[in-house]
């Protein structure tokens, strides 16, 4: 089983604080889930950083990468 790792971002559009939960498997995959808040949708990259710990980064759906 899989262990869910918490973490808080930032809102790409309303800029409020949401705690969401990034799974392992979800590894360098992206997906979209809507804000807690505005309810637009945030666009999500999980990654694995340096000292192997889950991370993401999230993106609105007007940001290029």
């Amino acid at each position: 089983m899989n262990q869910l790792t918490e973490k808080s971002i930032g809102c790409p559009y309303c800029g409020e604080t949401i705690d969401v939960l990034l799974d392992a498997a979800d590894l360098d995959q992206q997906y979209i889930e809507d804000c807690q808040v505005c309810c637009k949708p945030i666009i999500f990259k999980v990654f694995e950083d340096a000292d192997a710990e889950l991370g993401v980064n999230v993106y609105s759906e007007d940001d290029a990468f």
